[in-house]
């Protein structure tokens, strides 16, 4: 969760909430003819606690971007279109569970754009959780493409497909650097991240082998496979290029 004593001492400094008081409490709203009369400032006290919460969430404070995650979680879950088509293969919760992971992973890159703009950005990016998990099944409804590929071999696969290449790696650069290369990146990924990817393409598993052993669903693995790719990527880099380009 971070240093405690320095959360603490930011939240004091921008006038939230002091270190004995729930962070996570905003103002009820008012009721009755007077409550009506001031319900525009209700509106705007609840809006300024959501500010403060935000620039600290930005900053790195994981008990406020919890608090975000918790006032606006709901009402997005509740708003997922799944298809009755797949309702059996992808669960609201699993979408929310993904959706949170990255919204903790990504928030420091989070610029407001206007006054609902988190609730949009957490939207957003559960629908296009949910988006790639239909993507997937769909694609497997046509025909699984799902091989199992040796061992030797998964991690120069795994890197040539980050990489977006057609150049296989292990030509360019010896198998033990480039299983190293891989290896080390994955120790970067949050661990469900780096796991699912184990199973699915170093081990060479079905999503439905890997639901099995992660204990999720299999529109559950499907997501996170697809985030846990964008994030190697990103951890990779321009590496990548460095084993799948050089001649």
């Amino acid at each position: 969760m971070g240093n405690c004593a320095g959360t603490s001492r930011r939240r004091d400094e921008v006038g939230l909430w002091s270190a004995s008081e729930n962070p996570l409490t905003l103002p009820s709203p008012p009721m009755g003819e007077r409550g009506f009369k001031t319900l525009s400032l209700w509106i705007a006290v609840v809006t300024t606690v959501e500010e403060k919460l935000l620039a600290l969430a930005v900053e790195g404070d994981e008990e406020a971007l919890t608090g975000l995650l918790a006032r606006h979680g709901l009402p997005i879950r509740q708003g997922l279109k799944i298809t009755s088509k797949w309702r059996s293969l992808i669960e609201p919760d699993d979408v929310m569970q993904v959706t949170y992971l990255e919204a903790f992973l990504r928030i420091r890159q989070f610029t407001p754009t206007s006054a609902n703009g988190f609730a949009n950005w957490l939207r957003r990016i559960a629908e296009n959780n949910l988006l790639d998990a239909v993507k997937a099944l769909e694609c497997d409804k046509r025909g699984p493409s799902r091989v199992h590929r040796p061992t030797t071999d998964s991690h120069a696969a795994l890197l040539e497909q980050i990489g977006g290449t057609t150049t296989t790696p292990s030509r360019t650069a010896g198998r033990r650097e480039v299983q190293k290369f891989v290896e080390d990146a994955l120790g970067e990924l949050p661990p469900v991240y780096a796991k699912v990817l184990r199973l699915c393409e170093l081990e060479g598993r079905s999503s439905a082998e890997a639901a099995a052993e992660l204990g999720r669903s299999d529109g559950a693995v499907r997501m996170l496979l697809c985030r846990a790719k964008d994030r190697l990527r990103e951890v990779l880099g321009s590496g990548a290029a460095y084993f799948s380009d050089t001649a």
